[in-house]
């Protein structure tokens, strides 16, 4: 048999790369006739580098910018083919803040990143926007840039207050003559209900009394730039970091979908003759534009069929055919938490090779 092995990252413990290896390690424990493909995938988020580095090639180069409280942190960019790829989780990443001072938190170091793929010469960079911890509407990274105001855009949502200025001109001169993308599979707009605030401030720390207040806030950047982009799909985006590069004038992607496209999923999924895909949680918002669904869709366009590994299995089986996953398979209930934390890699691989006893023929 011919297996894809198309997994995300099991956030915390593997990377997607890693991931993909320990499958395809376990699988082929228990059917070492059966070829393996591996694709690792990301939707933008964390490993979206990674991910792109291992499917394009390209060189990796590493430089230090401002994290999201100030303090320096390493973040790296891919140059390949004249494009660079920029994971903005790296420098204002939810792992940094630890889902806390939601309001503090800049996309400064974002700026600074994106500023170091123009000086690499590029004429595109696609921005993966994914577990930001910032709520700031991108204004850090729209200081790092040149952008002016009446307030302080360094400084999170909190330096936001009173706010009733801003110049683009410098910002917008800095990007000039070159591609902006920002792929995100995230549609929530700038503001509102359903917008940044409200739909992701609470897990970055946000009291619930003070979402309303910081909500206010990224509106007056809204109303002082471009109320109608902040209504556009993907401006909520790690924070409203989508809406300060829609500002730039970037086009949005869906992440997954960038990501599918570059690995060539379709094509290798048809050539397959099983498909597997894989993350940390496997639950129903795993709809949400997650790597699971998506590698599933595409499974199914092939008329494959499609399993998946995970850490924690939270969904039955008819939520899981809804997401189009014939079955899922948790790594919890093969080896317990306590060792699947403790050595993911080889209890992933335990799982696969158990998979592989149902599935390989």
């Amino acid at each position: 048999m011919r297996i894809l092995v198309a997994p995300d990252k099991f956030a915390g413990t593997l990377t997607a790369v890693e991931a993909a290896e320990a499958i395809a390690t376990g699988w082929r424990r228990q059917a070492p006739a059966d070829e393996l493909d591996l694709a690792p995938m990301a939707d933008g988020g964390p490993g979206f580098v990674d991910v792109m580095h291992t499917a394009l090639g390209g060189e990796l180069l590493v430089v230090t910018v401002d994290g999201p409280f100030g303090d320096p942190v390493p973040a790296s960019l891919l140059v390949a083919g004249g494009t660079a790829y920029l994971e903005t989780a790296q420098a204002c990443g939810i792992h940094l803040t630890g889902g806390e001072r939601g309001e503090q938190a800049t996309t400064t170091g974002v700026g600074q990143l994106l500023a170091a793929a123009l000086d690499a010469g590029v004429d595109r960079v696609v921005l993966g926007l994914g577990g930001s911890g910032t709520n700031d509407g991108g204004a850090g990274l729209l200081a790092a840039l040149g952008a002016t105001a009446d307030a302080d855009l360094g400084a999170g949502a909190d330096g936001l207050a009173g706010l009733s200025q801003v110049d683009l001109t410098a910002a917008r001169a800095r990007v000039a003559g070159v591609e902006l993308v920002a792929a995100t599979d995230v549609d929530s707009p700038l503001t509102g209900l359903f917008g940044a605030t409200k739909t992701f401030g609470p897990q970055k720390g946000i009291p619930e009394e003070r979402l309303p207040a910081v909500d206010g806030r990224l509106e007056a950047l809204a109303a002082v730039t471009d109320r109608r982009l902040a209504l556009e799909k993907g401006a909520g985006a790690a924070g409203g970091l989508g809406f300060a590069l829609l500002l730039l004038g970037a086009q949005r992607r869906p992440g997954l979908a960038m990501v599918a496209e570059v690995v060539r999923l379709a094509e290798r999924a048809r050539a397959a003759d099983l498909v597997v895909t894989g993350e940390g949680a496997f639950d129903f918002s795993s709809r949400s534009g997650k790597v699971p669904y998506g590698v599933a869709e595409v499974a199914a366009e092939a008329l494959r069929p499609c399993v998946a590994l995970a850490g924690r299995v939270l969904v039955g089986s008819r939520e899981m055919r809804a997401l189009g996953v014939e079955s899922a398979y948790a790594v919890v209930d093969l080896v317990g938490e306590e060792r699947a934390l403790a050595q993911p890699a080889e209890a992933l691989a335990e799982l696969a090779a158990r998979v592989a006893r149902t599935w390989s023929r």
